[in-house]
């Protein structure tokens, strides 16, 4: 099964990129996951942007919705809320047919973020048929670097974690 999973972090050193990084790695033969992690490339959704050929990121980022299975979705919170890069890649599939019914589940890499989570699920639930709001698994790995949460999602227990939610994805009518 292939997924792609899609961090709403733009920084470069995101914590939530770096779980799906990690996430990309542990995947077993059976799972592919693509990360996504130009958010910030997006340029800001306009309905009058979708009259004509549409911009050459938002192309890209629909084709690879389109052409995986099934999406990860692994955010930050800024100030209570959805970051705004994520909200903009969502409103550009609002009115496209890729995300209708495509399976999709979150990850958190956050002890906090429950607000955020909160109006990711309302809009998710929104937008697709397929979001599974209990396929989702949470990890504290703010303050580590990269390579730390690299390294800490290697850890037996997390390894199990991520395998066990990737498997839930399988189980479900795709």
């Amino acid at each position: 099964m292939k997924f792609l999973a899609i961090s709403g972090s733009g920084r470069a050193t995101s914590t939530n990129t770096a779980l799906l990084r990690a996430v990309s790695e542990i995947a077993g033969s059976d799972h592919q996951v693509a990360v996504f992690s130009g958010v910030a490339d997006l340029p800001v959704f306009s309905p009058d942007a979708e009259n004509g050929p549409l911009p050459l990121p938002v192309q890209t980022f629909i084709e690879m919705i389109r052409k995986n299975d099934a999406l990860i979705i692994s955010s930050p919170e800024y100030v209570r809320a959805i970051p705004g890069g994520l909200k903009n890649a969502i409103d550009w599939l609002v009115s496209r047919d890729e995300i209708i019914g495509k399976p999709i589940a979150l990850l958190h890499a956050s002890h906090r973020g429950d607000d955020m989570l909160a109006q990711l699920r309302l809009v998710l639930a929104t937008v697709s048929d397929g979001f599974d709001p209990e396929n989702f698994v949470r990890f504290e790995l703010m303050k580590l670097t990269p390579a730390q949460i690299s390294q800490t999602m290697l850890a037996p227990q997390n390894q199990s974690k991520i395998t066990d939610f990737l498997a839930k994805f399988t189980q479900q009518d795709i």
